[in-house]
C-alpha cells in the first residue's frame, strides 16, 4: 500500500526571512577578527572636529555648544532603519510634549511628567504603545561602547525548538511553532533588535498597488490579511515592519529542503505548491522507527531551525495534501481516506477559486458532500478535472509525483590489485585520475573549487589531501600540479589499496571570451599563484571596505580574487533616486587615512600626559616603555553608531596621530570628548600604527 507524507510550512516566507536575518553575519564581527587593514591613502591625517564632515561624507554634527548629535545616512539600505529610528524618536518626543490621550485633562502643548507619560501610554492599544527604550532621554554609556559586534550579536535568541509531539485519537497531531526567532530586517535595512511582538508583513507590487503577500501570526491577529493594500495595513497597524517578498528565494530554499529530505528520509520527494513537500515513504518508514517517529523527527528538526511545520500521512498525495493544510494533521492508518477527508472543505482538493465558489453557491461545502454527488452531473457541470481530483484524493486514480533529483557527487575511484606505497606510484595514478575528473567536470559544465583525495590504506586508515582553488577551474595540469605538491602529506604505511578523487565544491564554468588573450592585452591571471601559495600553507585574503566610521568595523576580510563590488544599476528616468546627483563617496576616503597595522583589540596605555580637552598626548607608557611625542596631529572625532547599540548614543572617540623621536607613528584615541562624562571615561588606547 502506498504511503505519502505531506509536509506543510504555513509560515515559510516569513520564517525563512527571519532565519536568514539571524544567520547573516554582521560585517563588524568579521572585521573585528581581522588584525590588518590596508593603507587607504598617503599623506597626513586631517583633524576632524565638531562641525566637520566625516570620511564617508555621510556623518554630520549639529552645531552649538559641545552637544554632538550624529546623523547618518548609510549607503547600502540603512536609510530605512535610520528614518524609522528618527521618526520613532520624534514621535516619542511629541508624545512627551503635547500628546493628549482620549478623555485626558491635559492641555495640548503642556510638558508632561514621566509618570503622566507612562499613564498616557497605558491607555493606548497594545500594538500602538512605543517601547520605553524609545522614550528614555538618559545617556547610556557603557565601559566599551564601541565593542565590535559578533556575527550573532543583535539577532541572537534563546535556543529554539518545538515541544514534544502530541498523540491524539486517530493519529499524530503535529502543530509545532518554533521558539522565538529574531525579528526580520526592516525593508532594505539591517535586522532590527526589537522584540518579537513586532508585526511583520511581506509585500509585492501588483501594477501601481503594493499588496500584502504574506504576514506573520501577530500581523494576522491584528486584522492584516493577504491581498490587503500596504497603505491600509500601515494605517491600521502603526509600527508595521515591511519587507519585500522574495518568491524566487522561497522556491530555491524549498527545493534545497526537498533535496535534503530526499537524501535523508526518502528518495522520492516532490514540491507541493509554494510552501509544501510530498514525501513518498512507501517501504522506508521502518528505517526511521515508524511513521510517527519519522514525522515527529522532521517537525522537531524544522522547529529547532525556526520553522513551523505540519505533517500528515495518508494513502494518496492529494489526501495527505488536504489533511496537512485544511485538517488536523495526522496519520491515517485505515486503507480508505474518505472518512478522514469527509469533513474537510472542498478547497482542500486544490481546486480553482471559481470552482470552489460555485460549489459553495450550490451548497456543497465539504469533500464528503461532493463525494455523494453523482459523477455524471458533476463532470458535466464542473468538468472532468474536478472528478479526477476527487478520485485521486480518495485513492481511485493514480497521482504520480515528480520527484526532486539530488545532484550526484562526482568521485573518481581507482582500486589496485597490489597496494602501492611510493610517491612515484601515487603521482602516476593521480595523473590518471585527474583527466577523468576534468572530463566529468566538462560534461557537467562545472569548475572545481575544492578537491579532496582519499587514500585507503591496508589497515583501514584513510589519508587525505585537500586543495582549494581561488577560481572555478578544470585545468588538469594545474590541478595535478597542486596535488603532487601535497603527496608528502600522505603516509602510505603498509600500502594503499585505493585512491578516490572527490569533488567537494564546484561552480558553474561556461565558455569564456579569448579575444583579449589572443590580442595580447589580457591582464595576468593571479589565480595559479594564489592556489600555489595556499597549497604551501599560506593564508591569503584581501580587505574589503565596509560602510562604517568605527575603525574596527570599517574593514572585513574577503577572498583574494573576488571581483569588486558591482556598479549600481542604471536607474529609470522616472526613478526618484535619479534626483540625487551627488557623487558616490567611497567608504575609505583619502582625507582620512588609516594605519597600516590596525589592532584587532585596542591596547590600553597609561600615564598619558595631555592638555584637556583637545590637546594631543605628549608622553605615554605602552607595554612598559615610555614614549615621548615629538609631533602630533588631531583630534579626529568619531561618534558612536547609535543605530547599532544603545550604548553608543553618546559615546565619542578622539583620535590622534603622534610620532616619537625615532619616527614611529602611533594612532591613539581617548574615550570621551573631555567635557561630558557620559561620552567616555577618558581612558587612552593604542589602536594601530602607521608604516
Amino acid at each position: 500500500m502506498k504511503r505519502v507524507a505531506a509536509l506543510y510550512l504555513p509560515e515559510w516566507s516569513v520564517e525563512r526571512l527571519r532565519a536568514a536575518a539571524q544567520a547573516a553575519p554582521h560585517s563588524a564581527g568579521a572585521s573585528a577578527r581581522s588584525a590588518t587593514a590596508p593603507v587607504r591613502a598617503e599623506g597626513t591625517a586631517a583633524p576632524r572636529t565638531a562641525g566637520a564632515r566625516s570620511a564617508s561624507g555621510a556623518v554630520g554634527f549639529a552645531h552649538g555648544g559641545t552637544d554632538v548629535t550624529p546623523f547618518r545616512t548609510p549607503a547600502h539600505g540603512g536609510l530605512t532603519s535610520t528614518v524609522h529610528a528618527l521618526a520613532t524618536q520624534a514621535a516619542a518626543e511629541q508624545l512627551n510634549a503635547c500628546s493628549v490621550p482620549r478623555g485626558g485633562g491635559w492641555r495640548p502643548g503642556a510638558r508632561w511628567a514621566r509618570a503622566e507619560v507612562q499613564a498616557a501610554i497605558a491607555t493606548l492599544p497594545t500594538h500602538q504603545q512605543p517601547p520605553m527604550r524609545e522614550l528614555g532621554r538618559r545617556s547610556e554609556a557603557a565601559p566599551h561602547p564601541f565593542k565590535a559586534m559578533r556575527p550573532d550579536e543583535g539577532g541572537s535568541s534563546p535556543a529554539r525548538g518545538g515541544g514534544p509531539a502530541k498523540l491524539v485519537e486517530g493519529g499524530l497531531h503535529q502543530d509545532f511553532a518554533p521558539g522565538t526567532p529574531p525579528p526580520p530586517p526592516l525593508r532594505g535595512g539591517p535586522p532590527p533588535r526589537a522584540g518579537e511582538d513586532q508585526p511583520l508583513v511581506l509585500v509585492h507590487k501588483t501594477g501601481p498597488r503594493v499588496e500584502i503577500a504574506a504576514a506573520c501570526a501577530h500581523a494576522r491577529a491584528l486584522g492584516i490579511t493577504r491581498g490587503m493594500a500596504l497603505t491600509q495595513a500601515r494605517a491600521q497597524t502603526p509600527g508595521l515592519v515591511v519587507h519585500d517578498h522574495d518568491p524566487a528565494g522561497d522556491a530555491a530554499d524549498l527545493a534545497a529542503l526537498a533535496t535534503v529530505l530526499a537524501r535523508r528520509v526518502s528518495p522520492t520527494v516532490a514540491i507541493d505548491g509554494t510552501a509544501g513537500l510530498l514525501i513518498d515513504i512507501t517501504g522506508t518508514e521502518h528505517l526511521h522507527g515508524g511513521e510517527a517517529s519519522m514525522a515527529r523527527r522532521i517537525v522537531r528538526q524544522l522547529a529547532a531551525r525556526g520553522f513551523t511545520a505540519r505533517i500528515a500521512v495518508a494513502n494518496s498525495p492529494a489526501a495527505a495534501h488536504a489533511l496537512a493544510r485544511y485538517g488536523q494533521a495526522r496519520i491515517v492508518h485505515s486503507r480508505d481516506d474518505a472518512a478522514a477527508l469527509a469533513p474537510l472543505p472542498v478547497a482542500a482538493l486544490a481546486l480553482s477559486e471559481t470552482q470552489v465558489e460555485l460549489l459553495r453557491r450550490l451548497g456543497i461545502d465539504t469533500i464528503g458532500m461532493l463525494a455523494d454527488v453523482a459523477r455524471g452531473p458533476l463532470a458535466r457541470r464542473f468538468g472532468p478535472g474536478t472528478v479526477a481530483r476527487l478520485d485521486q484524493a480518495l485513492g481511485r486514480l493514480p497521482d504520480p509525483l515528480t520527484p526532486v533529483v539530488p545532484p550526484e557527487r562526482i568521485a573518481i575511484t581507482q582500486r589496485f590489485a597490489e597496494p602501492i606505497a611510493t610517491a612515484e606510484a601515487i603521482e602516476h595514478w593521480l595523473g590518471t585520475l585527474v583527466p577523468r575528473l576534468t572530463a566529468e567536470l566538462a560534461t557537467a559544465g562545472l569548475g572545481a573549487r575544492r578537491i579532496e583525495v582519499i587514500a585507503d590504506r591496508v589497515d583501514a586508515v584513510q589519508q587525505r589531501i585537500r586543495i582549494g582553488l581561488a577560481r572555478p577551474s578544470r585545468d588538469g595540469v594545474h590541478i595535478l600540479r597542486l596535488l603532487v605538491r601535497r603527496i608528502g602529506d600522505v603516509e602510505p604505511g603498509y600500502g594503499i589499496d585505493a585512491l578516490t578523487l572527490h569533488l567537494r565544491a564546484a561552480d558553474r564554468l561556461g565558455p569564456e571570451a579569448l579575444g583579449a588573450e589572443l590580442a595580447g592585452e589580457a591582464e595576468p591571471d593571479l589565480a595559479p599563484l594564489v592556489d600555489t601559495l595556499a597549497t604551501l600553507g599560506r593564508k591569503l585574503w584581501r580587505v574589503r571596505p565596509v560602510e562604517s566610521d568605527v575603525p574596527e568595523r570599517s574593514a572585513a576580510p574577503a577572498p583574494p580574487l573576488d571581483p569588486p563590488t558591482r556598479a549600481a544599476p542604471k536607474l529609470q528616468p522616472d526613478d526618484v533616486r535619479a534626483l540625487d546627483t551627488r557623487a558616490i563617496v567611497p567608504p575609505w576616503h583619502p582625507r582620512w587615512p588609516r594605519p597600516v597595522r590596525l589592532l584587532a583589540r585596542p591596547e590600553r596605555i597609561d600615564n598619558v600626559l595631555s592638555v584637556m580637552p583637545d590637546g594631543a598626548p605628549r608622553r605615554f607608557v605602552w607595554r612598559g616603555r615610555t614614549v615621548t611625542v615629538a609631533r602630533s596631529d588631531g583630534p579626529e572625532r568619531i561618534a558612536g553608531e547609535w543605530w547599532r547599540r544603545a550604548a553608543e548614543r553618546t559615546a565619542v572617540r578622539d583620535y590622534f596621530c603622534v610620532e616619537d623621536d625615532a619616527g614611529t607613528r602611533f594612532w591613539l584615541y581617548r574615550r570621551g570628548d573631555g567635557e561630558r562624562a557620559e561620552t567616555g571615561d577618558l581612558s587612552w588606547f593604542l589602536h594601530g600604527w602607521f608604516g
